[in-house]
């Protein structure tokens, strides 16, 4: 089964990355993940300054404003999609990844399958 391990960072460094985090730590998070066979897909976003949000008014108007789509103390800092035999299993791979560390969390959600 595919889930989404989305990681949310709780505290941000200069340069829009987890401060509590070294890239050694990431690249080897990275690897594990590869190496097991698990690994779907994945990507880090880039730094928060540059998102856009868009919504559609009760008009029908198009309204696009700089910045995230909600006021949060959390960062979306990216995600990785893993497929593993259950949930307990990617809740494993989760604990594993440094973005749950100190002020960071991991969200796992299945991915829905609408083959069926």
């Amino acid at each position: 089964m595919k889930y989404m391990l989305l990681i949310h960072s709780g505290a941000v460094d200069a340069e829009g990355g987890a401060p509590e985090c070294g890239v050694e730590e990431w690249m080897a998070y990275d690897k594990e993940v590869k190496d097991a066979g698990i690994f779907v897909s994945g990507e880090s976003l880039a730094d928060l300054v540059t998102a856009t949000t868009v919504r559609v008014g009760e008009a029908g108007e198009r309204i696009v404003t700089d910045g995230p789509f909600a006021e949060s103390r959390e960062v979306l800092g990216g995600f990785y999609v893993i497929d593993v035999p259950d949930l307990d299993v990617a809740l494993d791979w989760a604990a594993r990844c440094p973005g749950a560390r100190r002020s960071g969390a991991m969200v796992v959600r299945p991915i829905a399958d609408f083959s069926v």
